[in-house]
């Protein structure tokens, strides 16, 4: 059955787009190329230029190819970037949210795996965080995400949608056989950013804020390699399909490593000494937010496979010598 994957030349949604061809899915993208690279969309795979909440686009794409399935990945996703444009995140992340949604009901749609985020939790007052704990966004990023978990509760209600909202921890690494990666220049994703100080790509790293009330007063964070991300997102595909019921789950490995223990190990892998330098806070940064993640594996039987950090950020550096090289061919 054909699966819509939207934001599928981005980071996350490219890896997914490799599970599904892995699995013998028949795949289409629609991406508006804003974040994302044609060249991430692999052969075999329709790709449509166009925006996700375009309703008339989704539609035609679904009515002419039978699409039962979409893998909602295309958001705006930058933290301090939403403090600063809130309104931009609103537009980008729920209005066109919401036109998908409906576009995907009009068209007979059954199935919605939506990416969302732990950013919903905001600062939880204990860690790990399960998925029955407070929500209290930072940031209109966070915000965001929560209102189209909220809206995909209600449709499904109404309309028998079935869904699962997959809230993402901090996703890192690379396609351990090295087809996909993090490709976006100035992301803002840490190990993305370290390894680009540990090559000489930035003239150093910044720490953003080390007065944090954690161990060594930087943020904790529990980081998912993004491979085994998208098998998680296949894992909630099949869930669906099999009759499942609608889900919220968590997404991470239980384990959480500080900015700091992060930029040691980039230092150690690369044999590098990169320049650190300590910034201010940014705004809506939590101090520290760990999964829980039982409910993920129980429902889904997902089973992490790459969940070492010096793994993960072996793939990080592959990843980037390999984009150095193209840039230089």
């Amino acid at each position: 059955m054909p699966v819509l994957v939207t934001g599928g030349a981005g980071y996350i949604g490219s890896h997914m787009v490799l599970e599904l061809l892995d699995a013998g899915e028949k795949v289409f993208v629609i991406d508006d190329l804003s974040t994302g690279f044609a060249s991430a969309v692999p052969a075999g795979v329709t790709f449509i230029r166009g925006d996700a909440g375009d309703p008339a686009l989704v539609l035609r794409l679904i009515a002419e190819h039978a699409i039962s399935s979409i893998a909602h990945f295309a958001a705006k996703i930058v933290v301090p970037e939403s403090v600063a444009d809130p309104l931009g995140y609103y537009l980008g992340n729920v209005v066109k949210s919401r036109s998908l949604i409906e576009a995907g009901l009009r068209g007979g749609v059954r199935h919605f795996i939506f990416s969302s985020t732990a950013a919903v939790y905001g600062n939880p007052a204990s860690n790990p965080v399960g998925e029955d704990a407070p929500l209290n966004p930072l940031s209109p990023y966070g915000r965001s995400k929560l209102m189209t978990e909220w809206m995909l509760e209600d449709a499904s209600r109404a309309h028998g949608l079935r869904y699962v909202s997959l809230r993402y921890f901090n996703v890192a690494g690379a396609d351990p056989q090295g087809r996909a990666g993090q490709s976006t220049p100035r992301a803002t994703h840490l190990i993305k950013t370290a390894v680009q100080a540990a090559l000489g790509e930035r003239p150093y790293l910044e720490v953003f804020g080390t007065d944090y009330p954690t161990k060594d007063g930087s943020c904790l964070r529990d980081y998912i390699q993004v491979t085994d991300l998208a098998r998680a997102h296949l894992a909630a595909l099949a869930h669906l399909r099999d009759g499942g019921d609608s889900l919220t789950l968590n997404c991470g490995y239980g384990k959480g490593f500080s900015v700091l223990e992060v930029v040691e190990m980039v230092k150690r892998v690369s044999g590098v000494d990169f320049d650190v330098r300590v910034a201010p806070r940014r705004p809506g940064d939590a101090a520290a937010i760990v999964a829980k993640p039982g409910r993920i594996r129980a429902e889904l039987g997902w089973t992490p496979r790459h969940n070492d950090l010096r793994e993960i950020v072996s793939q990080a550096l592959a990843w980037e010598r390999k984009l150095i090289d193209q840039r230089a061919a």
